[in-house]
């Protein structure tokens, strides 16, 4: 590999080829401030706020120049400086900059570098364009251009990293605008409302539908009951949003919040995980033995699931007919725990907390509602559940760990790894092996199946019969797998497909992470990491030794796949158009 010798700052550095400015002052410890940058998603030098001095006769955008050379770069002189904040003060004059009622107050990219280049007043105001807040046409994303600074971050991971490209510059100048083409609102376009617009944007330009009066008027209404369940990526990520490490797992803390906020009922999406297992893992046995539609790719992820529907509505035969977990366990609160607690499940009212924007869309499809009842009321993210904390003044940090309130509380280490990208495929193997060869286990991690790799395989053998698998994370990995599979040039037998990068643990829900930091830590990786710590720790790690899972299908269902368990626990899914 060719080296590179050149020096930043006075400070000798030796890089590879083709390594970017911007890249090689981070290996010298040097920070140059960037807005527009993010790592491994765009790199276009729009913003001019990475602008160094190499030598050259105008400033260079350090994100995008490549080392030379010899190169001598400067980063910190007064040309440099002034350019960087006259260029900050520039995207700051059409800006709406009313701060601390935006949502990102505190955690915004363009909040944090006006103060840290000193910028107290904006000597380029003038006009501005002013533009409809888009908050109604989608149920899961808002989106307000008067605060967008163009920096492009949402339309390059649409494009480049899901594959959808259902936003991008329109117009011209001054006039140039991050939209939908043909002046659509996003609920007017195939967007499969993953978010991951919403954790790229350095700014409150896109956020998620806010649900939190929602759920605080069912709580204060002694007419209902309120019951909340909080998914498995949840717990390993709440805690950054309270200065905590990222990857802290905070499961305890978060059931002793949830107690505090009010509601009546502290129950876990992780026992809808293994109840999706036991349904997920039956219905592929079935298809195995029986002849059925191969290979089955798992329906635990909405906005993979919509992505199927308007893309690849030719593999809609191939999907589990399973609901995703808390649709499960809303459907299970309303019928079996309200005639246990002889409760009319009208006044049951269901908050789900998810790590995922495409949730918010997903819980008010019409399939997901079982005798005029919604098997979910409300979902609101983990940022979402955060806001309500800290509103209700709750000292998170400090609470003491809580158990979740049984039986619709209880699950195995099989439920806890559904948040990572493998993790549904692991969990399901590990029941299907013991399920279909009679044997236990000797070791129930399936690593083949996990990491951040795109596209992830493994075979299994079951006894015999050989189970070919891949993995899938974020739809434009979906795509290159299902394109080789309707090629004729994979064959598989179960496929896992989740929406958004990394899986749950980086949805668009989850605690947003700046540019800065992603550029020396990977979430993916590091909320993954406490996952599978939460799966070992467990007691119990295959669903179905899980003892509440047993006594349910013994009291009401009767058996995975049984007649209730389709009516109250499988769906459909219809293509959808590719362009609207």
């Amino acid at each position: 590999m060719d080296m590179i010798n050149l020096t930043i700052d006075g400070v000798k550095v030796q890089v590879p080829a083709g390594t970017t400015v911007l890249n090689a002052a981070r290996q010298a410890n040097i920070n140059i401030p960037t807005l527009c940058y993010l790592k491994e998603v765009n790199a276009i030098g729009a913003c001019r706020i990475c602008m160094v001095d190499t030598g050259a006769r105008a400033l260079s955008a350090a994100c995008v120049m490549p080392v030379a050379e010899g190169m001598v770069v400067k980063t910190n002189t007064p040309k440099v400086r002034e350019a960087r904040k006259m260029n900050l003060e520039l995207l700051l004059s059409n800006h709406d900059r009313n701060c601390l009622t935006c949502v990102r107050n505190q955690n915004c990219e363009l909040q944090r570098l006006a103060e840290e280049m000193g910028v107290k007043e904006i000597r380029f105001e003038g006009k501005r364009n002013e533009y409809p807040i888009d908050d109604f046409s989608s149920p899961s994303i808002v989106r307000d251009a008067n605060k967008c600074i163009l920096c492009r971050r949402c339309a390059a991971v649409c494009h480049n990293v899901q594959k959808i490209g259902v936003i991008g510059a329109t117009n011209r100048g001054f006039g140039t605008i991050i939209e939908p083409a043909f002046n659509k609102n996003i609920g007017e376009v195939p967007c499969i409302n993953c978010g991951q617009c919403i954790a790229a944007c350095p700014v409150g330009a896109l956020r998620e539908k806010d649900d939190t009066d929602r759920v605080w008027e069912a709580i204060a209404d002694p007419d209902k009951h309120v019951v909340v369940q909080p998914a498995p990526a949840v717990r390993v990520a709440l805690g950054e949003e309270f200065g905590m490490p990222m990857g802290t797992r905070v499961t305890g803390k978060m059931a002793a919040a949830l107690r505090r906020l009010g509601f009546d009922k502290v129950f876990d999406t992780n026992f809808g995980a293994d109840l999706t297992i036991m349904e997920e893992g039956t219905e592929l046995i079935n298809r195995l033995k029986n002849g059925g539609k191969l290979p089955m790719i798992t329906s635990c992820s909405p906005g993979w699931i919509k992505y199927c529907e308007h893309f690849f509505p030719d593999f809609l035969d191939n999907l589990s007919s399973c609901k995703s977990p808390h649709q499960m366990l809303g459907a299970i609160i309303k019928s079996y725990y309200a005639k246990q607690n002889n409760i009319d499940p009208a006044k049951i009212f269901t908050v789900s907390v998810m790590p995922c924007t495409a949730k918010k869309f997903e819980r008010q499809r019409p399939e997901m509602e079982v005798e005029g009842h919604e098997d979910v009321d409300a979902v609101i993210t983990t940022r979402e559940l955060a806001r309500m904390i800290k509103e209700a003044g709750i000292d998170f940090v400090n609470l003491p760990d809580e158990q979740f309130d049984e039986v619709l509380g209880d699950s195995t280490g099989a439920a806890a790894i559904f948040g990572a990208t493998g993790g549904v495929m692991e969990a399901a193997l590990r029941t299907v092996y013991e399920v279909v060869t009679g044997k236990e286990l000797e070791d129930v991690d399936f690593k083949d199946v996990r990491g951040i790799a795109g596209v992830k395989e493994a075979e299994v053998d079951l006894d015999g019969t050989k189970v070919r698998v891949a993995v899938a994370h974020g739809t434009g990995n979906a795509k290159k797998l299902l394109e080789k599979v309707r090629a004729g040039e994979a064959d598989y037998q179960f496929i896992e497909v989740m929406g958004c990068p990394g899986g749950c643990v980086t949805g668009g829900g989850q605690p947003i992470v700046s540019a800065r930091v992603k550029m020396d830590v990977d979430p993916k990786k590091v909320r993954a990491a406490a996952i599978y710590d939460e799966d070992e720790a467990m007691t119990i790690r295959k669903s179905h030794e899980n003892p509440s899972i047993k006594k349910l299908y013994e009291e009401f269902l009767g058996e995975p796949n049984s007649h209730l368990a389709h009516q109250l626990l499988h769906t459909h899914y219809a293509a959808r158009k590719k362009y609207i």
